[in-house]
């Protein structure tokens, strides 16, 4: 179902597959809708009106999860057969496998530079994987139950984890450490997300609750009862000032936050300042000393959804049912039919059969020089791309200017101590020479 936020307007509702539907996901650049299905395949679809699809068919048991990579080029999905794939999604072709979990894969994401995979098995195990080297290059095993879910937090250093054993683990990558454990559900947790910060996450449990972590202080903060059952799934908004919740009850609720009034910058900023060495590990320290647990005394805040706002259910929006054109297109036909070089390089980044009328070379051709007619307070003075790719070099600079600061109050006291050593030695030897 896609649906839109403006009030009077059509829904539409993209039928193909022919089982039950796991997982869906846009594209960085929203082109692109793709899903997962317990039939075995993997479906891309164009987010309008005529509702195009692709087929991918290469597991051989129910798909479990699909994941863009933050450019948009790749696609990893992981499945019942213990395996997970990776699409190139300019050419639309299989690329590779990734096998060495020994049961079912639940979730498979990518990190935020998209060099790392993380995944999460029946095992009992959490994998890290490498894109180049395509290896595991971490492993993360959980005794007790297993992940039903996992993700890497903003800035890739940590993955946090939703484990059927009732708890929501932060796990250090850089030093193979947890860093924090949350013991907040009475029953198995389904899904997690990071706010963009990266300083809260937000969990979705078998318990029927959404509950809002505060990772900086290591405590819950709200607990959110709406839902009539289960809640399967959690996802913030990509600015973080809205998040959404999907339950057993069939129902999809939107939720505001007003938990962060500063901007990530800010936020980052002021992070920054709590460099001292021997301060309570956090998100942002480049060395924890130990796991940081959580502590379930503290008073949290529910909220019950109901009571304030109308249910949008009672107002039936017209539902438009769209069937899929291209149902037919699998691996082998879009191997057969790889654009040329010269195509693969549209902006679009789809395969011709895939490709809307609005996506068309001529058209992307107008597109540009209607803008370029716009009026010069309206156009951008810095490129998108461009303004995104310092934003990331900030964020950065940002980590190495903290990894510095550390670095230089350790050495900081490494000298002194070593200033002590010579002391005493010079002490030592004054004492030694007046004995003798």
């Amino acid at each position: 179902m896609l649906w839109s936020f403006r009030p009077q307007t059509r829904a539409f509702r993209y039928m193909g597959h022919k089982d039950v539907i796991t997982s869906v996901q846009f594209s960085p650049l929203g082109n692109l809708l793709a899903s997962a299905s317990r039939d075995r395949t993997v479906r891309l679809w164009i987010p309008d009106k005529r509702g195009k699809s692709s087929e991918f068919k290469a597991h051989t048991a129910p798909v479990r999860s699909v994941d863009f990579s933050a450019d948009g080029q790749f696609l990893a999905t992981a499945s019942e057969d213990k395996s997970i794939k990776v699409w190139n999604m300019y050419r639309q072709r299989f690329l590779y496998s990734l096998y060495r979990h020994t049961h079912w894969v639940r979730c498979a994401k990518f990190s935020p530079d998209g060099r790392l995979i993380v995944s999460c098995s029946e095992d009992k195990t959490i994998k890290i994987w490498d894109t180049t080297s395509k290896q595991c290059v971490n492993n993360f095993s959980d005794f007790i139950g297993f992940a039903n879910f996992v993700d890497f937090n903003p800035n890739g250093t940590c993955i946090a984890s939703a484990g059927s054993d009732h708890t929501v683990k932060i796990w250090d990558i850089r030093v193979n450490k947890l860093l924090q454990h949350y013991q907040v559900h009475s029953s198995g947790v389904n899904c997690v997300s990071f706010h963009p910060s990266g300083n809260y996450l937000i969990t979705a449990s078998s318990d029927g609750t959404v509950k809002i972590l505060d990772l900086l202080e290591g405590r819950l903060i709200y607990t959110l009862q709406g839902h009539m059952g289960p809640v399967l799934t959690v996802s913030f908004s990509k600015g973080g000032e809205l998040f959404s919740s999907g339950g057993a009850d069939a129902q999809v609720l939107l939720w505001r936050t007003n938990f962060d009034s500063l901007n990530c910058k800010d936020v980052i900023k002021r992070n920054l300042k709590r460099l001292h060495f021997d301060s309570p590990p956090h998100l942002f320290d480049v060395y924890p000393r130990t796991p940081h647990c959580h502590e379930g005394k503290i008073e949290t805040i529910e909220i019950n959804p109901k009571l304030e706002v109308i249910n949008l259910q009672a107002s039936s929006p017209p539902v438009v049912d769209v069937l899929s054109f291209d149902s037919t297109t699998t691996t082998e036909t879009i191997v057969r039919t790889l654009p040329e070089k010269g195509e693969a390089k549209l902006q679009c980044f789809l395969h011709p059969s895939l490709m809307s009328p609005e996506c068309s070379p001529t058209i992307l051709k107008k597109k540009t020089e209607d803008m370029n007619d716009l009026p010069s307070d309206s156009q951008r003075s810095v490129p998108l791309a461009v303004t995104d790719a310092l934003e990331h070099i900030m964020e950065q600079l940002n980590v190495l200017i903290q990894t510095v600061s550390i670095l230089e109050q350790r050495l900081t006291l490494t000298e002194d101590k070593l200033k002590d050593c010579l002391q005493n030695q010079q002490k030592l030897c004054s004492a030694i020479q007046q004995k003798s």
